[in-house]
């Protein structure tokens, strides 16, 4: 992933068994790189999400669970204050489905996404699947800012 870069091996500021010793690093980067503050709280929900150095989805209900289990305290609100302060850096894109349900990929590249009604989850469509031959023209005084393809999926 483009935000890992060479980290120092030496720290030992996490002790969570279940994170990688470098998760900490990982997540200062990855922050500092999108000109964020690594401020406490920030920085143990980047760790969640970008720690391992592997890509997810979350809601921020998710990630607030996440958060809790792990004994970080964060309201719900500051989770959501925070995914956006997030998504306006540039770090995670937000992926809304019906309206009403955001989820949040830390691959902010183009990319199409399953949404598994059964499971209400999101994961990665495959891009080379999908083909897009023509889109209508935008009105007078508009572009296209983007193109957000939701397959939604449900069980036969």
């Amino acid at each position: 992933m483009q935000f890992i870069r060479s980290i120092n091996t030496n720290s030992n500021a996490m002790q969570d068994p279940h994170m990688t010793p470098n998760t900490e690093e990982v997540a200062t980067h990855w922050l500092v790189d999108a000109g964020l503050r690594p401020t406490r709280q920030r920085l143990a929900l980047a760790e969640l999400l970008v720690g391992d150095g592997k890509h997810r989805h979350v809601t921020a209900e998710s990630l607030f669970d996440a958060a809790k289990s792990k004994g970080t305290a964060v309201s719900l609100a500051t989770v959501y204050n925070t995914l956006r302060a997030f998504c306006d850096a540039g770090v995670l894109q937000e992926i809304t489905v019906d309206g009403s349900k955001s989820y949040f990929d830390t691959n902010t590249h183009d990319h199409p996404h399953y949404f598994w009604e059964d499971g209400n989850r999101v994961t990665d469509a495959p891009s080379d699947q999908l083909v897009i031959q023509r889109l209508p023209d935008a009105p007078e005084g508009m572009e296209i800012a983007s193109v957000d393809v939701v397959i939604r999926l449900r069980k036969v």
